[in-house]
């Protein structure tokens, strides 16, 4: 039991003294470049499946003429 409290305390220690925390402007800085990069990601991935659900439709209506 010792082993387990003396982990805990560890890394509570570890938490609240050795780690550096951002500060509010950059964590809304950061949160602001993951956001805008999403967007753009998913912006792409967005492009590319409508290019490539136009691309098939071109293509089964030249196969089938449908």
């Amino acid at each position: 039991m010792d082993k387990f409290t003396s982990y805990f305390r560890e890394a509570y220690d570890e938490l609240v003294n050795k780690v550096t925390w951002p500060s509010w402007a950059e964590l809304q800085e950061s949160s602001i470049i993951v956001l805008i990069s999403a967007l753009l990601i998913s912006f792409i991935v967005l492009a590319m499946d409508v290019t490539f659900n136009l691309g098939t439709s071109n293509l089964y209506k030249l196969v089938i003429g449908g």
